[in-house]
């Protein structure tokens, strides 16, 4: 799967919730996990973070939205249970994203949620825990950009297996004229 995705929340009350969220990002691959305006304990939170995401891949504190860094070309996608955001089912994933939640009781605040390129709700019909809302948004990017056999149209496993992939030729990124090969003596 080409890209990459961190995963977040926004003014967490409860560490474990934080720690479950981030094992789970460890596992589905993030590249990033972060907070924005909480008080995250590190310690309380690994007792549910038993892979310690906070040392295997980079963690970022941001005491504010407005402090917030992403990369270039990531986009900003709030998770939230809002009539105005797109259900999960049929919203595209960014290949470069951050996504964002919100605390457990509460919503994304108002400053992170005009920041955020896309808003996806869970078609729920009631809120549900951090950890769990975060673990499908990741499911539903793996599926959705991974690469997996076609579903079959009868209950069961693929009957096909997955095609082969086909290498297409070389793209050069470089301006016409900026590149070259390099001389077989190894010289300039």
């Amino acid at each position: 799967m080409r890209g990459y995705f961190g995963i977040g929340v926004e003014g967490v009350s409860k560490a474990m919730n934080v720690g479950s969220l981030f094992r789970t990002a460890h596992a589905f691959g993030a590249s990033f996990v972060f907070t924005v305006a909480a008080a995250y304990a590190r310690g309380e939170g690994g007792k549910s973070d038993t892979s310690d995401t906070p040392g295997q891949v980079p963690f970022y504190r941001f005491p504010d939205g407005e402090s917030m860094v992403l990369p270039d070309g990531c986009r900003l996608v709030g998770i939230e249970l809002q009539d105005d955001a797109i259900d999960l089912p049929s919203f595209h994933h960014p290949p470069r994203a951050a996504y964002v939640l919100g605390p457990e009781r509460g919503a994304l605040s108002a400053g992170l949620a005009g920041r955020c390129d896309h808003v996806v709700r869970i078609p729920t019909r009631f809120s549900i825990n951090l950890g769990l809302a975060g673990a499908i948004v990741m499911y539903d990017r793996l599926l959705s950009l991974g690469r997996f056999a076609r579903r079959p149209e009868r209950p069961g496993g693929p009957i096909e297996p997955l095609p082969e992939h086909v290498f297409g030729d070389p793209k050069f990124r470089a301006a016409a004229g900026r590149f070259r090969a390099p001389s077989p003596d190894g010289g300039d």
